[in-house]
């Protein structure tokens, strides 16, 4: 259904391709007979094993002082994007590759949940987690890690030369200032696609999406498969971008991306090359949860723990440049300086989302793709 949410940052990959596939499980088990999981639950096994999608990444030495302070090392194991990895665990319930998974987020929770993928567990700590994050408080099957919020991105030098207004919201889109502009991705193939569709049924309602979606494409919207074409192949502001000599202006990516762009630049610049368009932004949530079936659940239970540390939260976002969900945890100076602050993105219940998301998916199809 997805492609992986956070492949959506180039650095992401360059992070994991310079740390190495072992340098970034690099706290990971030597003992032979740990097979994924750990061994059986009360073996004593001092592996615990993450299944995750491909983009999760930690610094070493974050997973380091984990097992320094628990004496349990990490495993992780990556299975794809997070609707593969999502699905590989449900067809194993109760028999899980692991003993945590970390990669749901709310476009997708319900139907986690209602598949009882997970042993729920009030994580050390959670009070000190946004309390609009925890959006199964009630029963802890899963326990908030991140958010992040999928935006338009503007190429800032464009609109400059143009001497025109980059867009602010929804309805700015359809206007035909910006024909012909704006690059989105598949909502059938793609997270961030899903995501701005979302935000798109969330600020005009299930009737008012079609005829917006409608309009956009008489405006020449144009739809890509991946975040990957969208953003390093399609989009102008984008380093990948420039050097395809791509010609749309206007991307669905992340609030995030600015700083990206800025981080791995040599020589940095002194301002971000992209802006966000705050008023099309939709509020994804990624959460984790300790697997039905654990064979290590004492350790999948510390690592929960320590996910929503402050240690790791304070990591998180230029690993995986998401922002963290405890209140105490803070932002990079990078973050702060060139990210976007969206103070109102929109949402969608994730009840609401399982019981529509096929529809609304198909319907978008028919309206843009087909």
């Amino acid at each position: 259904m997805r492609t992986t949410r956070r492949t959506k940052q180039f650095a992401a990959t360059a992070a994991a391709a310079a740390l190495g596939v072992t340098a970034l499980a690099g706290c990971g088990s030597s003992d032979k007979s740990a097979s994924g999981s750990g061994g059986t639950k009360g073996s004593g096994s001092k592996t615990v094993t993450l299944v995750s999608h491909d983009s999760f990444n930690a610094s070493p030495d974050v997973l380091k002082e984990f097992t320094e302070k628990t004496g349990y090392t990490v495993k992780v194991l990556k299975s794809g994007d997070a609707g593969v990895a999502l699905n590989q665990e449900i067809l194993t319930k109760g028999s899980p590759r692991g003993d945590v998974f970390f990669g749901v987020d709310n476009t997708l929770l319900s139907r986690a949940l209602d598949s009882g993928l997970f042993t729920p567990y009030e994580a050390k700590g959670i009070d000190q987690v946004a309390a609009d994050t925890r959006l199964d408080a009630a029963k802890h099957r899963v326990t908030p890690i991140d958010t992040g919020d999928i935006c338009v991105n503007y190429d800032k030098k464009y609109f400059a030369d143009k001497k025109l207004a980059p867009p602010r919201s929804f309805d700015d889109l359809a206007k035909p200032a910006y024909k012909n502009l704006l690059v989105t991705e598949n909502a059938a193939t793609s997270s961030p696609g899903l995501g701005f569709l979302l935000g798109t049924v969330a600020t005009y309602g299930d009737k008012g999406y079609q005829d917006y979606w409608k309009k956009l494409k008489s405006n020449g919207v144009k739809v890509v498969d991946s975040w990957e074409q969208a953003y390093n192949e399609e989009f102008s502001g984008s380093a990948g971008g420039r050097k395809a000599k791509a010609d749309r202006p206007l991307v669905v990516s992340y609030a995030s991306s600015p700083p990206v762009e800025v981080l791995y630049a040599k020589p940095q610049p002194a301002e971000a090359p992209t802006g966000v368009a705050t008023g099309t932004c939709f509020r994804q949530i990624e959460f984790a949860g300790l697997l039905d079936g654990a064979k290590n659940e004492a350790g999948g239970k510390a690592l929960l723990d320590f996910l929503i540390s402050k240690r790791f939260q304070e990591d998180m976002p230029l690993n995986m440049f998401v922002n963290p969900v405890v209140k105490s945890a803070k932002l990079p100076e990078l973050f702060m300086k060139f990210g976007a602050t969206v103070d109102r993105p929109t949402t969608v219940a994730p009840d609401r989302i399982s019981k529509n998301r096929e529809q609304w998916v198909q319907s978008w199809s028919s309206l843009v793709v087909k």
